[in-house]
């Protein structure tokens, strides 16, 4: 007989980028079927919005731990882990999901800052965070969940972001098969347009409207952007043990757009 399985109760899963969109959304569904939620992100204000959201969907009521941190510091990346294990004594899945882009050309004046912006944020964050976790993931056979792009695989000018994002696609097919005899599965996730926030500042270019995005986003086979709960379905079924044969995947999640 098949069964399913999206309880998740007694486990403990860190986001980091959680404080809104995407991490958010992600955030309170796993607290709904029973996590407890680590949020994190760079604003205390969000943050402890976020968790008491996590804790009204929470069946008993489980308060989500607050982490006010920044992923390209090394030392709030230790404490976010330390604080988790300190408070939960364990780890089950890391969900790295903070993330920035920035439009970039080769001829920008400024273009070695913006790589080491992008490259901090978007890989260097996530490796450094990986390698902290990695002994708390051990220990509970756990899961880990990259976010990436289908820039990684179809350029559109935004050359820094989509090279972090490649470069995130093959670390995690690295983790996978170094981690996978541990009983750690690792897979990426490639999102095309979501609706969130950060979307629409992007969709307005000095109060006009970007003809060149909403011309992408116009190819979109499924005729819509995609939402936050659609992400976090995935990431549901990837930390869930119906995908406990799955790890070293690629799954793209953007209506079809990478088809066009």
């Amino acid at each position: 007989m098949m069964t399913t399985s999206r309880d998740f109760t007694g486990k403990v899963v860190l986001i980091t980028g959680s404080s809104g969109g995407i991490g958010a959304v992600t955030a309170v569904e796993f607290s709904r079927l029973g996590a407890q939620a680590v949020v994190t992100g760079r604003r205390e204000d969000r943050v402890s919005a976020v968790a008491k959201l996590c804790a009204e969907a929470s069946p008993t009521g489980a308060k989500a731990l607050e982490v006010v941190a920044d992923v390209t510091n090394d030392d709030d990346c230790r404490r976010l882990v330390s604080d988790t294990i300190k408070t939960f004594k364990k780890l089950d899945i890391l969900v790295n999901k903070a993330g920035r882009g920035v439009g970039s050309s080769i001829r920008d004046g400024d273009i070695l800052d913006k790589y080491e912006l992008i490259m901090n944020t978007n890989l260097r964050s996530v490796v450094w965070l990986t390698h902290l976790c990695v002994e708390h993931l051990e220990k509970t056979k756990g899961n880990i969940v990259n976010m990436s792009s289908i820039l990684a695989f179809k350029p559109k000018g935004l050359f820094h972001y989509s090279m972090s994002r490649a470069a995130l696609q093959m670390f995690t097919n690295c983790v996978a098969l170094e981690l996978g005899p541990k009983g750690i599965r690792a897979n990426v996730v490639h999102l095309g347009p979501i609706n969130t926030v950060a979307m629409r500042v992007r969709l307005i270019v000095n109060n006009v409207i970007s003809d060149d995005l909403m011309e992408w986003m116009a190819k979109i086979p499924l005729g819509r952007a995609g939402e936050p709960m659609d992400v976090a379905k995935v990431l549901l079924y990837l930390t869930s043990n119906d995908a406990s044969f799955v790890t070293g995947s690629n799954f793209v999640v953007d209506g079809g757009l990478h088809t066009v």
